[in-house]
């Protein structure tokens, strides 16, 4: 890599770390970092900080407060957009500057915007650098780049397993798979998506909040509950989900064939109730995910036992997974794993991630990727 190469990564890296400061909150639009570089010192910095509100570009102008100096350089983590919306479009703004060269992460993943922000800016004479961490820019956006290429909820499953692929043991006991620092990183995920979804057999285990508790500062998501006979109102004690301050966020799923009297319950304690359909005996996830959309709900963060991990990929109803592994193994046959309807019968037959990445925390291993 050369000189010039490493000095670009550097400033991209650093428009990186602007636009994760609205970490999870810029949904349905992207998270965007931008700054501006004059004779090799950044004098400007900006992000996107909500939907709504001025892009990175934009801030990182405003920020400058006076026209760039000849020969500045702007980075920026994704393409300038070329249309308006509820704001101008970048590209107009960076040319009205009078910017003379643009460097960019990742590019627009919007197939019908694809490339043009890039070429306008190109036809008006700027220069444009491109692929700057491009993998590391799109990764920031695993949801928008979902949302707005298949109009859908990007569907993540996050699972922590032993080495054998065990979620707890035989009893059921579970905490803790992974360590505290692994730990904290799910809460970061948490905080990252718009909304978190558990079966009710974790509900009844583990009496989760499903908050992100970040630095002392609690954040609450939208949070679903797949439970089609209500069993999580059978089990005598009313569940955090149910009761706690951020009860009016949790919507439970339930079957056409749930007891009325049990929604009503529901009804009464401020929690919403979505009826689905139900395929082989299970809520239809294929009904929720349409449901979502039609909601605006662009990603659901599910954080998954044996049975919900086993029908999510077997059924390859999940884009994106997270797995969390502890160095530790059950040996035992009888704790619960991932998976058991699908025949497979070479490794052809393997559900294979792509985009591939890898964290380690202490002694644990986190491995995300789509399928």
């Amino acid at each position: 890599m050369s000189e010039t190469d490493q000095s670009h990564a550097a400033y991209m890296s650093r428009a990186l770390e602007l636009a994760g400061r609205a970490w999870g909150q810029t949904h349905p639009n992207p998270m965007v970092g931008a700054l501006i570089v004059e004779q090799g010192a950044v004098v400007a910095e900006g992000w996107h900080h909500a939907a709504g509100q001025p892009h990175a570009e934009v801030e990182a102008l405003r920020a400058l407060g006076r026209r760039p100096a000849s020969g500045a350089t702007l980075y920026v983590t994704l393409e300038p957009c070329s249309t308006c919306g509820r704001t101008g479009a970048c590209t107009a703004a960076i040319l009205a500057a009078g910017i003379q060269r643009v460097v960019v992460g990742a590019v627009d993943p919007n197939p019908e915007h694809a490339g043009q922000g890039l070429a306008l800016l190109r036809k008006a004479g700027v220069e444009v650098i491109e692929d700057v961490c491009a993998q590391d820019c799109a990764d920031l956006n695993l949801i928008f780049n979902h949302w707005i290429v298949r109009g859908s909820p990007l569907i993540a499953a996050k699972m922590a397993l032993t080495l054998d692929g065990k979620f707890a043991a035989a009893s059921g006991h579970s905490q803790w798979v992974t360590g505290p620092t692994a730990r904290a990183d799910v809460m970061r995920w948490r905080r990252y998506f718009p909304a978190i979804a558990v079966g009710a057999n974790t509900v009844l285990h583990d009496d989760p909040s499903l908050t992100s508790r970040i630095d002392d500062t609690e954040w609450c998501p939208r949070r679903f509950v797949f439970d089609c006979s209500l069993k999580t109102l059978t089990a005598g004690c009313l569940p955090k989900l149910y009761s706690d301050a951020h009860k009016a966020q949790t919507t439970v799923l339930c079957g056409a064939r749930s007891d009325r009297a049990l929604r009503e319950q529901l009804a009464t304690h401020g929690v919403t109730v979505w009826e689905l359909p139900e395929v082989d005996g299970r809520l239809d996830w294929t009904a929720f995910r349409a449901r979502c959309t039609e909601e605006g709900i662009c990603a659901v963060y599910v954080e998954t036992g044996p049975s919900l991990a086993s029908s999510l990929l077997e059924q390859g109803l999940a884009d994106y997974v997270f797995i969390y592994q502890a160095p530790k193994f059950m040996s035992d046959c009888a704790t619960p794993g991932i998976g058991s309807a699908r025949q497979t019968q070479s490794m052809r037959d393997a559900l294979e991630l792509q985009n591939v990445r890898h964290t380690i925390f202490d002694a644990d291993i986190l491995t995300r990727g789509s399928l």
